[in-house]
């Protein structure tokens, strides 16, 4: 198949998480044998933190203005097996006008962020990858989040067939690797500072640094504020690349994973970093939303904290049965949550016949 995409980026893992969560699935499509066409609009602070400049097997589109390329993409779409347009896209609405027009395959939406999407739509915002008609243009609409949110793109945004497309990790970049010492600490946490995850994280991590001063703490991440409540033995690596994110998996006894509020809210919401850490074979402890019991088994793949008790109770539990979480961890991720695996969901879902289009149906009359 040939797949044209149009996204927020892949070519900077910086303060996002969208660009790690591509490359994966694109070095999976190469391997099945398939074509991307990415599309990123080439913004400044991606451009200056860029860590990837060509994608193997693929091709990337680097443009500056949407006129200056928006030829090229129409006569991409135009014979592509799917077009993807994706949340957070700057050019979305664009890309999605441009879609319609042009695109004779499989017309598709991917929600990276769907509770976000949601809740801002909901608000009255506006974003800069749904109009006015919202999701009804497309034959089939993804969601990184299950669950209600399904529901909800389809009554709200008026999507017409949707499924979830869920986070993933490529195990020949994520696995475990030699531990560094700068990277050692008893619990670590690895993300992009959002003011929507700090309520949790400063209750399973903050909180716990400061009652637990003998023990070391360690974030990895960018866009921390000057007046995030650091403590003596919260240590900070500033953005930390795809390339260390195994030897900072691999150099903490514990990991936590912190879900942005809206996200948890909604549940069925597990990110890239989840199955990036297990698939280092860290031993995880998350954050509670509904549906994480349908990706790991709590208590023996994965471990669970409502409070900063839970993760003092959990820094507790023996070396030994850390290690037996992580395995677990580890295997149930290599099954289930690959990048190969979703683009085999990929593949069945495109391969699905959509209904008619409104336009094609006339034109078969």
């Amino acid at each position: 198949m040939k797949l044209v995409v149009f996204g927020l980026t892949i070519s900077s893992s910086w303060g996002n998480g969208h660009a790690t969560l591509w490359r994966g699935l694109a070095r999976a499509l190469a391997r099945r044998g398939h074509r991307l066409v990415f599309f990123e609009h080439d913004v400044p602070y991606y451009a200056q933190n860029r860590d990837l400049w060509e994608i193997e097997g693929h091709d990337l589109v680097l443009y500056g203005a949407w006129e200056d390329v928006r030829y090229r993409a129409a006569a991409e779409v135009a014979d592509a097996d799917a077009a993807i347009v994706t949340s957070y896209c700057p050019h979305g609405i664009e890309a999605t006008e441009l879609v319609v027009e042009h695109g004779r395959g499989c017309r598709t939406f991917y929600d990276l962020d769907t509770p976000v999407t949601l809740s801002r739509l909901a608000a009255g915002e506006t974003t800069t990858y749904i109009g006015a008609q919202g999701l009804r243009d497309f034959d089939l609409v993804l969601s990184y989040t299950g669950g209600a949110a399904l529901e909800r793109l389809a009554r709200d945004l008026g999507a017409r067939r949707v499924a979830p497309l869920y986070g993933h990790v490529d195990p020949q970049i994520h696995r475990p690797a030699t531990p560094v010492d700068h990277f050692r600490a008893d619990l670590s946490y690895l993300g992009t500072y959002a003011a929507d995850r700090q309520d949790a994280l400063e209750a399973l991590f903050v909180e716990p640094a400061r009652r637990c001063p003998e023990r070391r703490f360690l974030i990895g991440g960018a866009q921390y504020p000057p007046d995030f409540p650091w403590s003596e033995n919260i240590f900070f690596v500033r953005h930390t690349p795809p390339s260390d994110h195994p030897a900072f998996f691999s150099s903490s006894r514990l990991t936590l994973n912190v879900t942005r509020a809206p996200m948890a809210a909604m549940g069925w919401c597990p990110s890239g970093r989840l199955f990036e850490a297990a698939s280092c074979g860290a031993a995880i402890l998350s954050d509670d939303w509904e549906g994480l019991d349908a990706f790991f088994t709590p208590g023996s793949e994965i471990l669970v904290a409502r409070t900063s008790e839970d993760t003092i109770a959990a820094l507790d539990k023996g070396d030994s049965e850390l290690r037996r979480i992580a395995r677990a961890g580890r295997e149930r991720t290599l099954e289930e949550h690959t990048s190969e695996r979703r683009v085999e969901e990929l593949e069945a879902l495109l391969a699905t016949p959509a209904e008619l289009r409104p336009h094609d149906a006339a034109l078969e009359a």
